[in-house]
């Protein structure tokens, strides 16, 4: 996210101009926003409440517009829309509910499906917004992505709306209906609509992020192998939930344990801070459950990643090759407990904008031939793809054929880090928030997550969750305090005022 440039700033090798003194918010921008707090507050909550009701997941082999559930959801942003005034069009896997007329416009990017949730993780169903088991908070899946933007945005529009302000542009909500798990159907629309002049997506983080490394994902299979000794050994290591989650759960069965095992192990797991083991032993048999903390893994530093943990827990014996051992010896040698791959080759490195590349094992598959590992990786801009693949087999490469290690390189998947140099409103959000959040000299920003900025003309992302502020959408622990709901839907209504009037 950028903030106020008053000097050039580089991009590889290319020099941005600098950008001009940030303008004051104009007074109609500021007496809408106020406006709009002042009379939408709890409209927009209970918005905000029927949107999360859907659980608007993707479902494998079922399309968004066949889904139930979606179908459902685009029903009631339908009636939503209605309700306040405004205009709405169903493209399938985009809806886009509009304001004033024009061929000049100005677009709002979000989306309506979610990431998938273990409802055992909430206090009440993430799909009931829940207002009252922590006052302050509005939690549920979606209420910080990207659900509760989208209720913002709604009630922005209408505030303006209601002033009667005359518009210069049109305004257009865009809501994409599988940002969180396909982007052809996007790519696809795109190639087929004009889309408006300048944009920002609302599904990320302030002032303003200009930056975001590339997703990508390495993928290793471990063949199972029966063990035919008789001394301990795993016969089972499971962990995560879904690839751009960092999970809070891991487990590993260890058999043939006896009770030194157990005890050298308890007294070990005493030393690790912010996640917690529990280990039960019967029949010669180990259990030992990992309890972690869930993060975006665009941000595994705010997590706890419950998979290299109870992996390091185990890393005191070097574990027969049967599989479940070689994965957990494979997460020792090359993971460990760091964030950013410096033990896996030599594939880390960083930029001195974007921060350095993350490496972060977050989903375990058991299938029935081998166990598979989903890496997951964020990529700033310094090596090519086909640089850090190379990497990357070469690292794998040399780790199989030391440990003699029975594993099966899978396809890798490397995402491109996208730095938007153009967008001509940089300044005007900047503005904005410095205005309303009191935060002086603010400047852009680059994201690990990757948000369908890319893909929009002049697009940046502008929130909605604060600098500093944890994020917590793909967490088992979703919400938006109600006062940056109310900070939200001032500062998205003044920007409308702004890049509109």
């Amino acid at each position: 996210m950028f903030k106020k440039l008053a000097s050039l700033v580089l991009f590889g090798f290319i020099a941005l101009p600098a950008l001009s003194t940030e303008k004051p918010v104009s007074s109609i921008a500021e007496q809408t926003a106020e406006y709009a707090a002042n009379t939408y507050q709890q409209a927009m909550v209970a918005s905000l409440a029927e949107l999360v009701k859907y659980n608007t997941v993707a479902v494998d082999g079922l399309s968004a517009n066949d889904n139930p559930e979606h179908i459902a959801f685009k029903a009631e942003l339908k009636k939503q829309a209605k309700a306040l005034g405004l205009d709405y069009k169903d493209d399938g896997y985009v809806v886009v509910i509009g304001l004033g007329e024009g061929e000049d416009r100005f677009g709002i990017i979000t989306h309506g499906d979610i990431q998938p949730v273990n409802p055992k993780k909430w206090q009440k169903s993430p799909f009931e917004l829940d207002t009252t088991s922590e006052p302050g908070k509005l939690i549920g899946r979606g209420t910080e992505d990207d659900k509760g933007p989208i209720s913002t945005a709604l009630y922005a529009m209408k505030a303006i709306k209601d002033k009667n302000i005359k518009l210069n542009k049109r305004i257009e909500l865009y809501v994409y209906m599988a940002e969180e798990s396909d982007w052809a159907p996007l790519q696809a629309y795109i190639k087929t609509h004009t889309l408006p002049q300048t944009n920002i997506t609302i599904d990320a983080e302030y002032p303003v992020v200009t930056a975001e490394k590339g997703y990508g994902t390495i993928k290793i299979a471990f063949n199972k192998e029966k063990y035919t000794g008789i001394g301990a050994y795993i016969s089972e290591f499971t962990g995560g939930f879904f690839g751009s989650q960092i999970p809070e759960d891991a487990k590993a069965v260890i058999e043939n344990a006896d009770i030194s095992l157990l005890q050298r192990l308890m007294v070990k797991a005493r030393y690790y801070q912010g996640i917690s083991f529990d280990l039960i032993l019967k029949d010669q048999q180990l259990t030992i459950t990992a309890l972690g903390k869930s993060a975006h893994s665009s941000k595994p530093d705010e997590g706890v990643n419950a998979i290299p943990y109870l992996a390091d827990l185990l890393s005191e014996t070097r574990w027969p090759s049967n599989g479940a051992g070689t994965l957990v010896n494979f997460l020792n040698d090359n993971i460990g407990l760091g964030l950013e791959g410096k033990k896996f080759g030599d594939i880390a490195y960083s930029d001195d904008f974007m921060g350095p590349m993350t490496v972060s094992p977050t989903v375990i598959k058991q299938l029935k031939h081998n166990i598979e590992l989903n890496i997951n990786i964020r990529r700033p801009r310094g090596k090519s793809a086909q640089q850090l693949t190379q990497e990357i087999n070469h690292a794998l490469a040399t780790w199989k054929l030391t440990n003699m290690a029975n594993i099966t390189e899978l396809e890798h998947y490397i995402g491109e880090p996208f730095i938007q140099k153009d967008a001509p409103h940089i300044n005007t959000l900047l503005s904005v928030f410095s205005h309303f959040t009191g935060i002086k000299d603010a400047k852009p920003i680059a994201i690990g997550g990757g948000t369908n900025s890319r893909l929009f003309p002049n697009a940046v992302s502008f929130g909605p969750s604060m600098p500093g502020a944890e994020y917590t959408g793909h967490s088992e622990h979703e919400f938006i305090t109600m006062k940056q709901f109310v900070l939200n839907l001032k500062m998205y209504t003044a920007v409308m005022v702004e890049l509109t009037k």
